[in-house]
């Protein structure tokens, strides 16, 4: 076959399981798309050695063979998102402060897709620790995008949304906190989907306080996004707010005519957009009329600068709780960005007091969120504020003549899903008159992971942007 990596991954998975391709020689294809444009993008780092795995994937063949499949994965390539262990892998999690760190254990859905079959072939570039949407490090540098290489690919899952969009894998993970799974889907014309908190467990130092941040699956098309949230996804004693196991795959096709979509748009002019953004994501709206569906606006009622104070609190908690030893280290202090010593001197302010207000205002956005759905079905929003941005740049100042007073005002978008632990799919909404790629966020109820992939979907059969390949591939 000579289009190996144009395959989405659960193609792949059949043609491989049905002995029209090799394991070997869909290593070989995705090996060789890495080596001719990674050096352009910067979407793969820690790759390992070419030997070691083709070995593993001749390994794969024979087991084949034999008449044994350990999953739907087996043979496929995967990279692992750099904030995420993978047993045996470097994890640098973007630092200089671990860029010698190897683990030697798997955090819990890298073993389960590891489990499945995947044969792990190196990491997807990530910021420091996570911060920022926009990918970039002192240890590998930063992730071009692949539909404009002087333009950022998002973040923090930056590289395995360009490394999708490249087709130098076929599926990737990625992990959300403040739309890491969203931003990144918009900016490279990809799905990203952020599952339900507690949908995939996940190993953790602090157990119980860090309910913002859930890893999850992205993808080229919403069967391989179900597929590998399939696999992540169910309860694990190691992670005491797992859900419980639910079927999420197959997608089935379901009819949503009569469905009622609630647009929250730009929250009642409180977000600022550049221009164009909201216009795109707008005009995508006519696919849900296009399905049957009836779209309205929301009309803004809730204080969204109280939401802003809630989610800021929440975020220096948690990053001072989680950085907090490596700050107190004068040396390694030294080697933190600017941006995680603000959050983590933001926390050590912080008093209980605090910390009960900002969940209060989190208690408070759940309920009102909980009334828009006595209304509507699902809730839209835009994925991102911002076109891609200029690569060099180490976040975007202002937005449409309106400053950003932090590192990450320019993404506020994506906080009220992550406030409420809501499932959202991020499709991609077209491309604008600069050629630049943006996307939307499909906001489900909560804990409705399943029914809001059959949304993605039934979007996903109505448009053809995702068929649209960067001028690089």
């Amino acid at each position: 076959m000579d289009n190996i990596t144009d395959l989405c991954a659960v193609e792949l998975s059949a043609a491989i399981h049905a002995g029209n391709v090799s394991c070997r020689s869909v290593m070989a294809a995705y090996l060789a798309r890495i080596e001719a444009l990674n050096p352009k993008i910067n979407a793969i780092v820690s790759l390992r050695d070419e030997s070691d795995l083709m070995a593993e994937a001749e390994a794969a063949d024979r087991a084949l063979a034999e008449g044994c499949s350990r999953g739907w994965l087996h043979g496929v390539p995967f990279a692992v998102k750099d904030l995420s262990e993978a047993k045996g892998l470097r994890c640098t999690y973007g630092s200089q402060i671990y860029q010698d760190f190897v683990p030697d254990f798997d955090d819990i859905h890298v073993e389960r897709i590891r489990a499945a079959g995947a044969i792990i072939i190196g990491k997807t570039n990530a910021p420091e620790m996570g911060l920022g949407s926009h990918t970039y490090n002192d240890v590998f540098g930063a992730t071009h995008n692949p539909y404009d290489l002087t333009k950022s690919a998002g973040g923090s899952s930056g590289g395995a949304a360009a490394a999708l969009a490249a087709r130098l894998v076929p599926v990737a993970d990625g992990s959300d906190m403040m739309g890491s799974l969203r931003n990144p889907a918009a900016f490279n014309n990809v799905i990203g989907f952020r599952p339900s908190f507690g949908r995939v467990p996940s190993l953790g130092n602090e157990l119980y306080l860090g309910q913002h941040a859930v890893n999850g699956p992205m993808g080229r098309c919403v069967a391989d996004v179900a597929a590998l949230l399939a696999t992540q996804a169910g309860y694990d004693a190691r992670d005491p707010l797992s859900l419980p196991t639910e079927e999420m795959f197959p997608v089935e096709r379901t009819d949503f005519s009569g469905a009622k979509i609630g647009w929250l748009g730009d929250h009642g002019g409180h977000l600022a957009f550049e221009p164009g953004v909201l216009e795109l994501c707008r005009e995508a709206l006519g696919v849900f009329s296009a399905l049957g569906a009836s779209v309205s606006d929301v009309q803004a009622g809730f204080d969204m600068d109280r939401l802003w104070w809630g989610w800021r609190t929440y975020r220096h908690l948690l990053v001072a709780g989680g950085q907090g030893a490596d700050y107190a280290d004068a040396a390694r202090r030294a080697r933190m960005k600017p941006a995680m010593i603000w959050e983590i001197e933001n926390g050590q302010d912080l008093s209980a007091r605090d910390v009960l207000a900002a969940s209060a205002i989190r208690s408070d956005w759940y309920r009102y969120v909980l009334e828009l759905f006595q209304t509507f079905d699902f809730l839209i929003l835009p994925s991102a504020q911002v076109f891609p941005f200029d690569v060099t740049l180490q976040w975007p100042k202002e937005i449409a003549g309106r400053a950003m007073d932090t590192y990450h005002r320019w993404m506020e978008v994506v906080i009220g899903p992550t406030m409420a632990g809501l499932p959202v799919a991020a499709m991609p909404a077209g491309f604008g008159d600069n050629g630049l790629p943006a996307g939307i966020q499909i906001i489900g109820r909560p804990r409705a992971d399943k029914l809001v992939l059959q949304m993605a979907a039934a979007y996903e059969a109505q448009v053809d942007w995702l068929r649209r390949l960067p001028s690089i591939a």
